[in-house]
C-alpha cells in the first residue's frame, strides 16, 4: 500500500480509482433506494407477521452494502483515502514544498488538480501550483 502520491503517481493510479470510485457511487445510490424501500415495507412488519418483499429488500440492502464496502477496501489498498460514497470523492496522501497534504480528486474531474489540508477538507481545496492560473 502506498503512502504518499506525487500528482503524476495519482493521475497514473487515476483510471482505477476512477472505475472503482464509479461503482462506489453507482451503488451508493441503489443502496439508499434500497433502504427507503426496505423502510417503507417493513413498516407492516413484526414477529407475527412477517414480510417476505421487506425480507428481500433487506437482504438487498445488506448485499449492497457489503459490496461498498469492498470498494472502500480495494480503495484503501491502494492508498487512496475514500471521502464521499455519494459524491465519489477521494484523496491522495502527498506533499506540497515539503508538508503533507492531501491531492483531492472527484468523480467526474478530468485529473487530480486540487489540494487542501488534513484540517481543512473539501471547503478548503485549492488548485494545485501547476493549474493555477498565471
Amino acid at each position: 500500500m502506498r503512502t504518499s502520491f506525487t500528482v503524476e503517481d495519482a493521475n497514473k493510479t487515476l483510471p482505477l480509482v476512477r472505475r472503482i470510485v464509479g461503482d462506489v457511487v453507482r451503488d451508493y445510490w441503489r443502496w439508499q433506494e434500497k433502504v427507503r424501500d426496505f423502510e417503507a415495507a417493513a413498516l407492516n412488519r413484526t414477529l407475527d407477521i412477517p414480510n417476505e418483499e421487506a425480507d428481500r429488500l433487506e437482504r438487498e440492502a445488506q448485499d449492497l452494502a457489503r459490496d461498498i464496502q469492498g470498494y472502500v477496501e480495494e480503495i484503501r489498498q491502494l492508498g487512496v483515502q475514500m471521502k464521499g460514497l455519494d459524491t465519489g470523492l477521494v484523496d491522495f496522501p502527498g506533499e506540497i514544498d515539503g508538508r503533507p497534504v492531501l491531492l483531492c480528486w472527484q468523480l467526474g474531474e478530468e485529473s487530480v488538480r486540487y489540494w487542501h489540508d488534513e484540517e481543512s477538507g473539501f471547503a478548503g481545496r485549492r488548485p494545485l501550483p501547476s493549474y493555477q492560473e498565471s
